[in-house]
């Protein structure tokens, strides 16, 4: 039975990876005409991208180069007259926005959860062989922590715009973070710490008006979209489920209160304790597409948690009530995709280096379009059943901004979709491994148990 099942998941894994790079074979003469049309406007156009004079040049450091997020806050920084050197891991030395002309220089490390050392030691050696001045991680759920441990050793040599260890670890941990919340008198839903599915168990939902939910404590990509509601319909429901996670001492995972309403995330950039850059919009458990919405209860909350954090990144989530409460469900040490619809915002830079307090963070500007990945939205259209979705689904997109097409930096919008993703294929068509899903927004292939 064993053999059969990996036979299947075999040829599964064949038929998904070759039908995926037939799908993006066919769209590669668009995508080429369009790079090559934008390339051939600001060559004979001039309408190459003006950069700023900044008064401080500044070597700037950025990890996660395989991220949007990456992408765009290297560009803000080189327009603002800044050398963005950007990094990512061994596994994704092919990165397509390490073609984007925002980039200085490309490096590649080792990955810092099999070799933290190893990991450390090496954004050390480009930070003095480039001369680096600040050091801004764009970090990975794995990578966050390791960027803390590497703050003392790279700060003998630039700034690190980083959260120190112990917060970082205390904002990664759902319930430690809840609890620092509370503290503050700020609202969280109700939540427990769970190492055994016995305490899930024996847990007296009947003193509960809501539902509960258990997520990981860890980061985890596959079950962090499984919200199932706690109790089920029977206890026999309940313990299957409960008994089908992987729930112990090292792997603890938290039991919290499920509280309807909109959900929204954000994005913060902080300085010494103050909120200097931040968006906040819709959100969705897999989230691709990002419009600013004006929340100030979430902002003034954001505001109030963050004066004792010191400097660095975080992503919050929330839940608004149906009485317009707002609870944080979980705070992230790294910076938001959401950050994509600061595209055109000029002051982004002076967000993250500017030593001056801010009159208020920095916002989306009002003309700033909706962020999206137009590969997401193409795989989207299996899903659309009526002609109602399909007007939307047309709207959403021409309302829109491309998260990765810049007219000014066209390159990566080619090499991601069409050198990056097929690569990553090939290496597990020849694995003859299978995926859950394509993230191009943060450009790798989710599989279960991968990183």
């Amino acid at each position: 039975m064993a053999h059969t099942q990996r036979i299947k998941a075999s040829v599964f894994a064949v038929v998904q990876n070759l039908g995926t790079l037939a799908l993006l074979a066919i769209a590669f003469p668009l995508n080429l005409s369009l790079v090559l049309a934008s390339l051939l406007w600001n060559r004979f156009r001039g309408s190459r991208q003006q950069l700023a004079e900044a008064e401080t040049p500044r070597n700037i450091l950025l990890t996660g180069g395989k991220m949007t997020k990456a992408l765009q806050l290297a560009r803000s920084l080189h327009a603002a007259g800044h050398k963005v050197f950007l990094v990512e891991t061994q596994k994704y030395w092919l990165s397509g926005h390490r073609f984007s002309n925002a980039v200085e220089r490309f490096y590649t490390v080792p990955a810092p959860e099999k070799d933290p050392d190893s990991y450390i030691q090496a954004l050390l050696n480009i930070a003095k062989a480039e001369n680096i001045d600040i050091y801004i991680p764009i970090c990975s759920p794995v990578s966050s922590y390791y960027d803390s441990l590497a703050k003392p050793v790279l700060s003998s040599c630039c700034e690190v715009f980083h959260f120190d260890a112990e917060i970082t670890k205390m904002l990664d941990d759902k319930f430690a973070f809840s609890e620092k919340a509370r503290s503050l008198s700020l609202s969280v839903p109700k939540s427990f710490r769970i190492t055994d599915p016995e305490q899930v168990l024996s847990f007296n939902f009947d003193n509960e008006t809501r539902k509960y939910i258990l997520k990981s404590i860890a980061y985890d990509s596959i079950r962090r979209l499984n919200l199932t509601k706690l109790p089920c319909e029977t206890p026999e429901a309940t313990a299957a489920f409960v008994k089908s996670l992987p729930i112990s001492q090292e792997k603890p995972w938290i039991m919290q209160e499920f509280i309807p309403g909109k959900e929204y995330c954000t994005h913060s950039t902080v300085r010494d304790g103050e909120l200097r850059l931040h968006c906040c919009c819709e959100s969705s458990a897999f989230q691709v597409n990002y419009e600013n919405v004006d929340q100030p209860e979430i902002e003034q909350w954001v505001s109030r948690f963050v004066k004792e954090l010191g400097t660095g990144q975080a992503s919050f989530d929330f839940i608004q009530a149906e009485d317009g409460a707002v609870y944080a469900i979980e705070c992230n040490p790294r910076t938001h995709s959401a950050i994509t619809m600061f595209y055109n915002h000029p002051g982004v830079a002076a967000a993250y280096l500017a030593q001056q307090p801010l009159v208020e963070p920095m916002q989306p500007l009002p003309d700033s379009r909706p962020t999206y990945w137009l590969y997401h939205e193409v795989w989207r259209l299996n899903e659309i059943r009526s002609w109602k979705q399909l007007q939307t689904w047309v709207k959403n997109v021409l309302r829109g901004k491309e998260a990765i097409f810049d007219v000014r930096d066209p390159l990566p919008f080619l090499m991601v979709h069409h050198w990056h993703i097929p690569l990553l294929l090939l290496d597990n068509l020849r694995k003859l491994r299978g995926w859950v899903r394509i993230d191009f927004n943060i450009g790798k292939l989710v599989e279960s148990g991968g990183d």
